[in-house]
């Protein structure tokens, strides 16, 4: 699998009113000693100026987009590019890169498309506590 890249910093958007995303956001927070994520919401302004950018339609508001030394992944590769740089135990299910993305990508978008019925919503998008409101951008 060979060494992580030296990475200064990533960017992790998410669904802001997806509790499944929120929960995963925190994850990452609980595993990320080193500080090395940032995050913002696809429905915030630094989100959507980042989904234009990146060539995104503003809309798709159904994938975790990983930016990272500018280059970018959606849905499963995103998944397995952050769990590789969490490190550790994470690391491992790296092996999943070997599936195709078309295959990873097909059951990534079931539990997207499923994600409110399943775990639900929030009203509004999260609020960071003030201890971790300079991880998140916008």
């Amino acid at each position: 699998m060979g060494a992580p890249p030296a990475i200064v910093k990533a960017v992790v958007l998410f669904d802001g009113v997806c509790n499944l995303c929120n929960g995963s956001v925190q994850f990452i927070i609980k595993r990320d000693l080193t500080n090395t994520f940032h995050f913002a919401a696809l429905q915030s302004g630094y989100g959507q100026t980042q989904l234009k950018r990146l060539g995104i339609p503003p809309k798709a508001l159904q994938s975790i987009v990983l930016i990272r030394d500018d280059k970018f992944y959606q849905r499963s590769n995103a998944v397995l590019e952050i769990c590789w740089m969490l490190g550790g135990f994470w690391r491992w299910l790296y092996v999943f890169k070997i599936i195709p993305f078309f295959v990873r990508d097909w059951i990534y978008n079931i539990v997207a498309n499923n994600r409110y019925k399943w775990f639900g919503r929030q009203d509004q998008c999260m609020i960071p506590t003030p201890a971790l409101k300079a991880r998140f951008l916008d």
